[in-house]
């Protein structure tokens, strides 16, 4: 499996930010090819009390099937979208995920 997160930094309007986020671009990244799961977070912290305001996560089968998905016109769009709602930005991190049992 391989993840996609993407940190973003306090916004501008928190309110604007969250209405365009789950209004226009989650949907966009829905239409991903091969996402197999998506999940996020918004106000994470309470203003001015941390580094990140939301975390977003979508998870793909390997490295091939993210980068596929990036570089196909879905994923132009949603990397296009980012300044339209990410007044403060966003730090990109990709990674192979590695499961670890639990319970065992």
């Amino acid at each position: 499996m391989h993840k996609l997160i993407v940190l973003y930094p306090e916004p501008t309007d928190r309110v604007a930010f969250e209405a365009y986020y789950r209004e226009t671009h989650l949907p966009l990244c829905a239409k991903l090819p091969g996402v197999q799961s998506i999940n996020f977070s918004l106000g994470v912290t309470p203003p001015g009390d941390g580094p990140y305001f939301g975390v977003f996560e979508a998870s793909f089968a390997d490295e091939a099937a993210l980068s596929a998905a990036m570089s196909s016109p879905e994923g132009r769009a949603v990397e296009a979208d980012v300044p339209n709602y990410a007044t403060g930005g966003a730090t990109v991190l990709t990674y192979p995920a590695v499961s670890y049992p639990v319970g065992a």
